[in-house]
């Protein structure tokens, strides 16, 4: 009677241990599938995003513009890839190699941008090439700098209740469009209000080192928190 008490005991034990795992795996796949919303919309705003900078920025001639519109393009690529690692979480046992993947891949989209970004920002220095005005352009920038604090803040809470580095680095991302939108809208109000031709290049410029710390980063694998 008390060996099957006590086995009764260890089968209740056994089965709630069981429904709790059940519990949090379906709990887990709905962030992973909320994770993969984010990255659905990231892309699209993303690739009609960079499209108008980079038309804006080829007509103006402004490099601060075609740069934006390029780091556009390599966040439509960080999302795609974070959509195929939210795709794969449930794989638990290749759960870290994808995630090491995933940052290596986006990190070396954005050190080939920092590359050319600074070379376009040199050369245009150099031969003091004047950029048009471009409304179009600060009308992204400005458009950019309400929706991207939004995106980071939802994707930074998926990524915690993951526990994913590269969900949290894509987050980063989205955190440094918004510095570069602001750095872009500075440059392009300097140039249409004041004038100054040399703030389209410098601003540019400055957005160097914040892509190429982040690529740098991601070539790392840092996975750390």
């Amino acid at each position: 009677m008390c060996e099957r008490g006590f086995a009764a005991f260890l089968f209740a034990i056994y089965s709630g241990y069981a429904f709790k795992m059940t519990e949090l795996t379906v709990a887990r796949q709905a962030v992973a599938h909320r994770g993969r919303r984010l990255e659905y919309f990231t892309i699209v705003w993303n690739g009609l995003e960079g499209l108008i900078a980079f038309a804006a920025g080829m007509v103006a001639g402004s490099i601060s513009l075609v740069g934006f519109g390029m780091d556009s393009f390599i966040e439509v690529i960080s999302g795609a890839t974070l959509l195929w690692r939210m795709s794969v979480d449930a794989d638990v046992e290749s759960r870290e190699r994808n995630e090491k993947l995933s940052l290596r891949i986006v990190g070396g989209c954005f050190v080939a941008l920092a590359v050319y970004i600074a070379y376009e920002s040199v050369s245009d220095l150099i031969r003091k090439t004047s950029p048009e005005h471009s409304i179009p352009g600060i009308v992204l920038a400005c458009v950019s700098l309400i929706v991207m604090p939004i995106l980071s803040r939802a994707k930074k809470k998926v990524g915690n209740a993951l526990g994913s580095a590269a969900m949290k680095a894509d987050a980063r991302q989205t955190d440094f469009c918004v510095y570069l939108s602001t750095i872009l809208l500075a440059g392009l109000l300097l140039n249409a209000v004041l004038g100054w031709w040399w703030a389209d290049p410098i601003a540019a410029l400055i957005m160097v080192p914040i892509i190429a710390k982040e690529g740098i980063d991601g070539l790392k694998a840092r996975t750390c928190c």
